[in-house]
């Protein structure tokens, strides 16, 4: 089973314009940008037959080559990640399309080798969700208190097939409640077959989708399953960089690790 990781990345990012091009404190008294932490990240995990930045922007392509990443061009028309990969799968042949979003460098591993075990099991389409630790949540918390759009959570079946994504806080949790709040943190990466992106960009961007901004929400408007891979953190701090606000809280963890 062929399966490749697909990197989509744009400039233009409404929240945060050139993302993928920020430079972060690596801890060692070395800075790299968002997009190669990623696309290193993406090299340690085993079985994949190649990774790929896709972009439409020649700054990005051209850091992504500078660090030595094969770059796919695609569309300036592509308004989310999984647009953006289905263009790229017309230039890549696989089985397997992983999408791993250039904002979320601390990834673990495990997390894409679970995601791509439950492909080889039979999903279309899967994404993994990790259930909040304390800390975690009350980042959720705070981001919503402060008016910023952080992280995503998710709610599924109990055959794990995704019922909602939200960039709200669900489900609700009174107060007082556990020290391990049942919240699951989705992780914004995604594996498909080749038949799901087909069928994906058939579809009509769904009002769900446009306003929650979620692109894997138009799976769900249209009656296609989304297996949900419960992913173990081990301790591991896992947060995507979505605001400027989120820098100094992944150069820390980053700290930490050095």
């Amino acid at each position: 089973m062929k399966t490749v990781i697909i990197i989509p990345a744009r400039y233009a990012s409404s929240r945060y314009p050139g993302k993928p091009l920020v430079t972060l404190d690596q801890g060692d008294g070395t800075r790299k940008s968002l997009i190669q932490m990623t696309w290193e990240a993406a090299q340690g995990i085993m079985g994949v037959d190649g990774v790929y930045v896709a972009t439409d922007d020649d700054r990005i392509g051209a850091a992504s080559a500078g660090f030595g990443a094969e770059v796919l061009m695609t569309s300036d028309t592509c308004r989310n990640g999984t647009e953006r990969v289905a263009e790229a799968a017309a230039q890549v042949k696989a089985d397997v399309y992983v999408n791993l979003q250039g904002d979320a460098p601390l990834t673990p591993p495990w997390f894409l080798d679970a995601l791509i075990a439950a492909m080889k099991d039979g999903a279309d389409m899967a994404t993994p969700v990790l259930r909040c630790d304390a800390q975690t949540y009350a980042n959720f918390v705070e981001d919503r208190r402060a008016g910023r759009v952080g992280g995503t959570t998710a709610v599924f079946d109990g055959a794990w097939n995704a019922l909602y994504f939200s960039k709200e806080v669900i489900p609700f949790l009174p107060p007082k409640s556990q020290d391990t709040p049942p919240v699951y943190h989705h992780v914004g990466v995604y594996a498909y077959t080749p038949s799901a992106l087909r069928a994906y960009m058939a579809w009509e961007e769904g009002p769900l989708e446009r306003l929650e901004g979620l692109e894997q929400l138009r799976f769900l408007e249209n009656g296609h399953k989304v297996r949900c891979v419960e992913v173990d953190g081990r301790g591991r701090v896992f947060w995507e960089l979505n605001n400027p606000e989120d820098v100094p809280r992944i150069e820390a963890v980053l700290r930490g690790d050095a």
